[in-house]
């Protein structure tokens, strides 16, 4: 059996939505759960969902990392925090990976140095998926890990996101492009023109530069950035998402086709908001580190722990670590 260990204490919500999602996956997935926080606020939520087939654990943290928190100096001050805790469980083998929706840059910090990275990766990567035009999911990355990153941790980035694209969705060859101001080889600034030059020689199936405007078209599967701007894009496109269906729920409820009673307008709301629903993605997974590590947004509901579990599991079961281990020391060695 798969098990999970998740950070109780870290989400804007916490502990609630995290021991509900959790009990929800260990009755979904089939996965042991071992919810790590303070007992005294985690055991009275756990007995609101009492399931005796449930696969579930407490495991004691005393600390708690917050949203405020400096994540180097919580990292060294708070050793007995739900991150550590969580992140030395997956260290010492207790757990197969780990989730957390508590501060990004902590929960990073925590894994780089308690796990410890990949032979041949540089950086580590943030992986964000996202739907697409075309009913499927393109995935971009780094969104957040790197502000500053180098040609080759780019290069990196695109092997690793291949990989991780190809064991989540099932693409035999996704397409990968790389985020840039044009689609010509000469656009760009010196970092994504000799990153084109590295890709272009590598083994994936890299397309070329992509637009802004190209992330959601689905016509790539993989795009690479770095960090500050890949972070920059997904806030933007998480504020843009959430204006749009503002303003379609606005229309639909003062429209006078909805109060007719245009069930079709409703359901076909309904099934679009759920597609581009970030809970229904969990959350992102940190690509490059010896353990599977998933990090949620801070608002995480029981719904998004409940699917970050689930990604955190299939990834574990996959061995994707494995598999960027193999591929990309390869492409470190032919480079």
């Amino acid at each position: 059996m798969i098990t999970i260990a998740v950070d109780a204490m870290g989400g804007d919500h916490a502990p609630r939505p995290e021991v509900e999602g959790s009990v929800l996956a260990a009755r979904e997935f089939g996965v042991r759960v071992l919810l790590v926080g303070q007992p005294a606020a985690l055991r009275p939520e756990l007995a609101k969902h009492a399931d005796p087939n449930a696969h579930i654990e407490i495991i004691p943290a005393n600390e708690v990392i917050t949203m405020e928190d400096h994540p180097a100096q919580a990292f060294r001050r708070k050793k007995d925090s739900s991150v550590h805790v969580a992140a030395r469980l997956v260290r010492d083998g207790k757990a197969d990976g780990m989730v957390s929706a508590g501060n990004t840059g902590a929960v990073m910090t925590v894994a780089r140095f308690t796990l410890g990275t990949l032979p041949s990766v540089d950086r580590m990567a943030l992986a964000a998926p996202f739907p697409n035009a075309k009913g499927g999911v393109s995935v971009l990355l780094d969104v957040g890990a790197n502000v500053d990153s180098k040609p080759e941790h780019l290069e990196q980035f695109a092997v690793m996101g291949e990989i991780y694209y190809r064991v989540t969705f099932g693409s035999r060859r996704p397409r990968v492009g790389l985020l840039s101001v044009g689609e010509e080889e000469i656009k760009g600034n010196e970092l994504t023109r000799e990153v084109y030059n590295r890709l272009k020689e590598s083994p994936i199936h890299f397309v070329g530069n992509v637009e802004g405007g190209d992330l959601f078209s689905g016509d790539v599967d993989v795009i690479v950035c770095d960090g500050f701007v890949g972070n920059i894009a997904l806030k933007i496109c998480e504020g843009l998402a959430v204006q749009i269906f503002g303003l379609l729920k606005k229309s639909l409820k003062s429209s006078l086709a909805s109060q007719f009673g245009s069930w079709f307008s409703r359901d076909a709301f309904r099934g679009v908001r759920k597609r581009i629903d970030y809970t229904e993605y969990g959350g992102a997974p940190l690509l490059g580190v010896r353990g599977v590590c998933v990090i949620g947004h801070g608002r995480s509901n029981a719904n998004a722990v409940k699917n970050a579990i689930r990604v955190a599991a299939g990834l574990a079961r996959a061995r994707l670590n494995e598999k960027i281990k193999s591929e990309l020391s390869a492409v470190v060695a032919r480079a």
